[in-house]
Parts: structure tokens; C-alpha cells; sequence
């Protein structure tokens, strides 16, 4: 079996991080010789700096495409330039003849504005989701995943992501064994669960304009392990049940439910974080009626248990 020909495109402020990920994984942490084959290209070879100050001197021009299995955009520094049309041709044509084409990261948008991805299902970073939304509204942007893959289109989520993105490629080409044993020369793990939904900051509003709301929110969030219903905290703003659901909603956005939700969601994080508490105690702080509904809600959020959550931010030695 021939080496699959892997090509990485250097782009003007790219990131170093972003593009070592590939850089290594296809190359220097490959046991085994001849499983891949690494070139990197630019569309003005030459001298490409990177974000840092960090230069690459780059042999190989956007033609290197032409004979490329697996095509990277590592990075993409400015998601509201447009490439230009020569980077996107090369690319459409490169996958029109059976490469696959990678966006890591922010390399994403890259692909998008190529046209690569309309009615496929793809990823980039949390950060970035609103505007990769909005500007490519015909992509089915996955907001949890940490890579996807749609007819040889494969992106990754945000920085670290470009690392699972990579091993899966090798994974697929190559099987689990040898993606296995990349992972322990990079001292990673092969495989992580869950998805970036872990990491993705959900505002929730702290303060609003309604003064009535916000003594309504304290009084919330110095209750959270109490159980409340509208009509109750009704009576707290004295307000009718339908002018608090309106209020409440004008000032967060929120409901009073969804808004609870999101504020039990986010104390039985930080407890997770910043306690050795167990999972029931942990349970019965955030306000859930019992650990067996808290482990469901907390799944269903985040895609990882509680046990696994804390083991994440904390690490293994703690109780579960």
C-alpha cells in the first residue's frame, strides 16, 4: 500500500498550534514508516508568518493539491475575509477528484466559503458558532461534536479538537490499533467522550433592567436546592402568574424553567469543580429532585456523567 499523500496549507497568520497538530500526528508521531506522507503547501510559496512571529519557508504552491489524499486547512486567522478564489477553486477541485478535504479549528470556514459544505453536516469552534451560522446558513453546523465527517468533508471544533479530528482520520484509514499507539507517543488519549458541549460557556443573566426580576433571580439563586413554582415566586414579585412569565422573559430571555435549568446546571458544575461532594449530595445543592434525574438532565446537556465531568476538570483521584 502506497503512502497517503497528506498535504498541509500555510495560510497567512496561521496558527503554529494548529498546524503542528497534523504536522506531527501524520508524521513524527507515526510508528510506523510510510503510512502517510506529509508536504506542506502555500498559495505563495515562500515566507508565511504565522500569528506569533513564528515564519515557515514554504517549497510548494496550491498545484501540490493535485495529487493530495488528504487535503488540512489547520487555521483560518480573519473568519470574515473570504479566501480568495484561487485557494477555493483548488480546494473544490481537489475534492471533486476524490481528496479529503480537512478544516481544523476556524480552518472550517475555509470550506464553507468554498461551497464544500452546504447541506453537510460540519463543526468549528464554540466560540465561533453564532457567526459560522449566520454567515453559512446552508451548513448543518454541529455545535457539539468535536469533529464531524460528511463525503470526505471533515472539520473539528476549536484548538485541542484538531487533535481527536486527526486521530479519527487515522483511525479510519488505518484502524484503531495504530491510532492507539499514536496517541500514547503524544501522550493523549486515543478517544474522548462527549463533546464540546463541555466546554462551552452558557451566558445566564446575572442582572437585568427590572429590579423586580433581578430581587427575583438573588432570591433564585440563594434557593437553588428548594423547589419552586410559578405561583409561588408569583406571589414573591407580587405579581400575577401571567405578568411575572412575561417580565421574567422580557428581562433574561429566558423562562423561569429554562432559566433555573441552565442556574442548577451551572452550581452542580462548579460543585463538581470546586468540592469533594458526592454525586447525590452535589444532586441535592443544584435543586434536583433526585441523583437519578440529575445524572439524566446532566447527560442530556453535556453528553459526559457527572463522575466523568469532574474527572475532566479535577482529576481521577476524587469522589464519585
Amino acid at each position: 500500500m502506497s503512502a497517503l499523500h497528506v498535504v498541509i496549507i500555510a495560510t497567512p497568520g496561521f496558527s503554529p498550534f494548529h498546524f503542528s497538530v497534523p504536522a506531527i500526528i501524520f508524521d513524527k508521531a507515526m510508528p510506523e514508516p510510510g503510512l502517510f506522507s506529509v508536504d506542506i503547501c502555500a498559495e505563495q510559496p515562500g515566507t508565511v508568518e504565522s500569528d506569533i512571529g513564528i515564519s515557515l519557508n514554504v517549497k510548494h504552491g496550491l498545484e501540490r493539491l493535485d495529487s493530495a489524499d488528504i487535503i488540512i486547512v489547520p487555521f483560518w486567522e480573519h473568519p470574515e475575509t473570504r479566501p480568495s478564489p484561487m485557494l477555493l477553486d483548488a480546494l473544490r477541485s481537489a475534492w471533486q477528484g476524490g481528496a479529503e478535504v480537512v478544516g481544523l479549528c476556524l480552518g472550517a470556514y475555509v470550506l464553507a466559503y468554498a461551497g464544500l459544505l452546504n447541506n453537510r453536516r460540519a463543526s468549528t469552534h464554540w466560540e465561533f458558532e453564532r457567526d459560522f451560522a449566520a454567515r453559512f446558513p446552508e451548513v448543518r453546523l454541529d455545535s457539539n461534536a468535536l469533529y464531524t465527517c460528511d463525503e470526505r468533508l471533515i472539520t473539528s471544533a476549536g484548538t485541542a479538537a484538531g487533535i481527536d479530528c486527526c486521530l479519527n482520520i487515522v483511525r479510519e484509514h488505518h484502524g484503531a490499533a495504530l491510532a492507539n499507539r499514536v496517541a500514547r507517543r503524544m501522550v493523549i488519549p486515543p478517544y474522548r467522550e462527549g463533546g464540546q458541549a463541555q466546554f462551552i460557556e452558557h451566558v445566564i443573566p446575572e442582572t437585568t433592567r427590572d429590579t423586580q426580576i433581578n430581587d427575583l433571580l438573588g432570591y433564585l439563586r440563594r434557593n437553588l436546592d428548594k423547589q419552586h413554582d410559578i405561583d409561588s415566586l408569583a406571589g414573591f414579585c407580587s405579581m400575577s402568574r401571567r405578568t411575572l412569565t412575561r417580565h421574567f422573559i422580557k428581562a433574561t430571555g429566558m423562562t423561569v424553567g429554562d432559566w433555573l435549568s441552565a442556574q442548577r446546571l451551572q452550581r452542580s458544575q462548579e460543585l463538581l469543580e470546586t468540592t469533594d461532594h458526592s454525586i447525590e449530595t452535589v444532586s441535592a445543592l443544584a435543586g434536583y429532585k433526585s441523583p437519578v434525574s440529575f445524572r439524566q438532565r446532566f447527560r442530556a446537556r453535556f453528553n459526559v456523567s457527572p463522575s466523568e465531568w469532574r474527572r475532566t476538570f479535577r482529576g481521577p483521584n476524587l469522589l464519585s
